[in-house]
């Protein structure tokens, strides 16, 4: 049975019902599960997020799950044999994208300590939680996901524009974009006993 009240954007397939429910706006400090996203908002760039998700299992198995070092450590050739063989949108500057933000990433770990301090710290390390009544609402991007995009870009980062990565805060949970309507919003959630 359908939900009318999720969010409307859930509704296209299960995938997406499932993604919506399960995972998005669910904070998360994990820095595999942080790098996952970051790449995979970054391959979504101009095509449906249901194209992504469609696509995520060949992402895991080309990048090793996204194991930070791993994806750090791809050779040249490894890249170009991902472009021609592997199940994931085949656009080069998405495909090497991976690796630089790898070794982007394991210089804000050796700095922070995590990718996840990183990240975080640009919210005191809680969700924010928004209250949009309409989908409307909710911008493609804001001042928080602008300053990120400039931060990360500077320290190495790309595919990481200020729509990219609003998109990937909200994968990640750091910011609640739930409709308020929507069961999955903080304030509906039924806390666990």
């Amino acid at each position: 049975m359908e939900n009318q009240y999720i969010c409307p954007w859930a509704k296209s397939s299960q995938l997406m019902t499932s993604y919506h429910d399960e995972e998005w706006g669910v904070a998360s400090y994990d820095d595999t599960y942080l790098f996952e996203m970051l790449n995979l908002e970054g391959a979504q760039a101009g095509l449906s997020w249901s194209t992504i998700l469609n696509k995520r299992e060949g992402y895991r198995q080309a990048f090793h799950h996204f194991e930070i070092d791993r994806c750090a450590a791809l050779s040249d050739e490894e890249l170009e044999s991902i472009l021609s063989t592997a199940e994931v949108v085949r656009n080069r500057l998405k495909v090497y994208a991976v690796r630089k933000n790898a070794l982007a990433a394991m210089r804000v770990i050796e700095e922070y300590g995590s990718f996840s301090n990183y990240i975080w710290r640009f919210s005191d390390h809680k969700p924010v939680i928004h209250h949009w009544e309409e989908a409307g609402q909710v911008p493609a991007q804001n001042d928080l996901s602008a300053a990120i995009s400039k931060d990360m870009k500077k320290r190495g980062f790309t595919v990481v524009g200020p729509v990219i990565i609003y998109s990937f805060l909200q994968a990640i949970g750091l910011y609640d974009d739930h409709l308020v309507t929507c069961p999955c919003h903080s304030g509906n959630r039924k806390p666990f006993v």
